[in-house]
């Protein structure tokens, strides 16, 4: 196999063995593990073994399966889906917004529609930030707005216009039945019948979101978990830089 020919790793290299975990609605016993044996063989996995079977609820039961997978990949032509930036300290980056944009870097954040968790949009912009990486309320040249969660998307856009915002965060952390990507819609929508879209930087963030997938929503960039805000901060100021 070619170096660049990858599948996952188990006991030996490229052996394909992975862990699988999921629930069927089904009531455990012989026939439900047979039952996730065969669902797993039709995902094109080879010598499965279920290894645990637990009843969680009525008629429902949580399974652990070992198997080997089939396909394997061409690491070469894998590109990244995550925001491709050069990351600047703290110090860096309010030296160029100084230096460079010549004025205060203006953001307002929130949490949109019936979201109330806030954990995602408090780690980029309250002032002690995330992993030891300070947050935009933090930095001496940028005014950061957190309007926190369960804002309505004229809210935080009345927001935006109140406070001449180079750029809006969205953060969203909801994902069951797919509400994040209507959120997210509604809020691109909004601002395109108001003619603002190109008024603001527009910036999501979550658990599911991906940089890929905010571009297909309309966003200038998507940040998962484990965003730091100094990324967000250098995207921010690189992107703003590069409009001028």
């Amino acid at each position: 196999m070619s170096e660049t020919m990858i599948r996952p790793y188990g006991d030996t290299l490229n052996d394909g063995m992975v862990q699988l975990s999921f629930t069927l609605p089904v009531e455990n016993g012989p026939k439900a593990r047979k039952a996730a044996e065969i669902y797993v063989s039709k995902l094109n996995f080879k010598d499965i073994a279920v290894v645990h079977a637990e009843r969680i609820a009525d008629n429902f039961t949580f399974f652990v399966v070992y198997a080997r997978a089939v396909p394997t990949l061409d690491y070469s032509e894998v590109k990244p889906a995550e925001v491709e930036i050069e990351a600047m300290s703290f110090s860096e980056i309010n030296r160029l917004i100084k230096s460079k944009l010549n004025r205060p870097l203006t953001v307002v954040g929130a949490t949109i529609g019936s979201d109330a968790h806030t954990v995602g949009i408090d780690a980029i912009m309250n002032m002690k930030g995330y992993n030891q990486d300070y947050g935009l309320e933090r930095y001496p040249h940028i005014n950061a707005c957190n309007m926190g969660a369960q804002v309505s998307c004229e809210a935080l856009i009345e927001k935006a216009l109140e406070l001449n915002a180079d750029a809006i965060l969205v953060s969203q952390t909801i994902t069951q039945r797919d509400v994040y990507i209507r959120n997210l819609t509604e809020l691109v929508e909004l601002l395109k019948t108001e003619n603002l879209r190109d008024r603001f930087i527009l910036i999501a963030g979550g658990p599911r979101v991906t940089n890929d997938l905010a571009k297909k929503l309309g966003y200038d960039a998507g940040f998962g978990p484990g965003t730091v805000p100094s990324s967000v901060a250098s995207f921010l100021i690189v992107r703003i830089l590069e409009k001028m």
